[in-house]
């Protein structure tokens, strides 16, 4: 792949998978750096085992993050984005933005957030120079938490900065080198493993021993955000009977007490947190939706009732109230041993030694064993 080549902006069909690639991982967006503290968790895989090799199938993996990356800092951390934003990486490279994007357009006469400065002016360098120059080149492109995906916190109403999210900024049409629209992994922050799960297939990807991961519209993987909160909610169940929780400590359904589970694109309830516990309403928090594009303003205020949940919840009530009699009942039969368990002088089970499931007995097999019987 030649820097003319990556110059051009062309997509460049893949015939064969890629021996080695490089993640430059910038966290400079407007962010807490919480997304690469929390993949630092992921167990299945974990990032040593990709950087170390030792997952079968994958390139070599060289990653640049602030976190994590083994360089002393300074121009020396730089070097590779630096090489990279000339178009001179010998290797392809995977962009991963963590953080929402800035509009620099309205900065004034200073900036928002910047990454390293220019060599020649010593001026700071905008995260959206950086943007503008790699993700062009890139072969894969990632967007890490909420914030990169969709805007997040930084880009809720009232904000001065004028934040969005990654595709905002590149336009949700973009596609890389490789021919991958921008790959979303939301939460605030990401989900350990959901996120390594989605490098690890973007990297099989680059190997070409996989098809491209599958995205929705949103261009989240599908396999990850196609189901709700609810759906895997330990309290589901709850709600079903219409067993609602009327404060914190209650282990019923907490949509009266500002849970949006039903609506809400997100598998950690059924995942767990670190090593498949914790989960927002697993361990007692409300969801507050915070894997979706309309996060935050779309879920505030956080403590209050969903909008649709007064509706939902009365009309399930009188279901909930007949359901939760009826199994009631249930229970209580389904709690009592059968009768014939005594201890009495006889058999009462129903048990008859002449009866044979397939037929009658076999004249001539029941006479051999009566004869041999002690």
């Amino acid at each position: 792949m030649t820097p003319s080549m990556r110059d051009t902006g062309a997509v460049i069909p893949q015939e064969t998978g890629f021996d080695e690639i490089t993640i430059l991982w910038i966290s400079e967006g407007m962010s807490c750096d919480g997304d690469s503290v929390s993949m630092t968790a992921s167990g299945q895989p974990a990032i040593e085992d990709i950087v170390l090799g030792l997952i079968p199938g994958l390139p070599k993996v060289n990653l640049h993050n602030k976190v994590l990356s083994p360089a002393a800092g300074g121009e020396e951390f730089l070097a590779p984005y630096r090489r990279a934003a000339r178009g001179e990486m010998a290797e392809p490279f995977i962009l991963v933005i963590e953080g929402s994007i800035p509009n620099e357009n309205i900065n004034g006469d200073g900036y928002w957030t910047s990454f390293g400065n220019d060599e020649n002016t010593g001026e700071p360098l905008t995260l959206n120079w950086w943007i503008d120059q790699l993700a062009p080149k890139a072969w894969a492109v990632v967007a890490a938490g909420t914030c990169a995906t969709y805007g997040g916190i930084h880009a809720m109403a009232g904000n001065p900065t004028g934040c969005m999210g990654l595709a905002d900024y590149l336009g949700w049409e973009f596609r890389s080198q490789g021919g991958l629209p921008i790959v979303n992994v939301p939460g605030c922050p990401i989900q350990p493993e959901n996120f390594m799960e989605t490098l690890t297939w973007v990297l099989y990807h680059a190997a070409g021993s996989a098809p491209p991961p599958p995205l929705d519209h949103m261009l989240r993987p599908q396999w990850l955000f196609g189901k709700t909160v609810h759906e895997g909610c330990d309290r589901a169940a709850y709600y079903e009977q219409a067993d609602f929780a009327k404060d914190y400590n209650s282990p019923k359904c907490q949509v009266k007490i500002g849970c949006w589970g039903p609506v809400i694109n997100c598998n950690v309830p059924k995942r767990g947190w670190m090593g498949g516990v914790g989960g927002c309403p697993n361990v007692g928090g409300i969801c507050i939706g915070c894997t979706m594009p309309g996060f935050p303003d779309k879920f505030m205020p956080f403590m209050d009732m969903p909008p649709g949940g007064s509706l939902s919840t009365l009309l399930i009530k009188p279901y909930g109230a007949l359901i939760r009699r009826l199994r009631g009942i249930t229970n209580v039969t389904a709690n009592r041993e059968p009768k014939w368990h005594h201890n009495g002088p006889e058999l009462t089970s129903g048990y008859n030694p002449r009866w044979r499931p397939y037929g009658p007995a076999d004249p001539r097999r029941q006479a051999a064993i009566e004869r041999n019987r002690p």
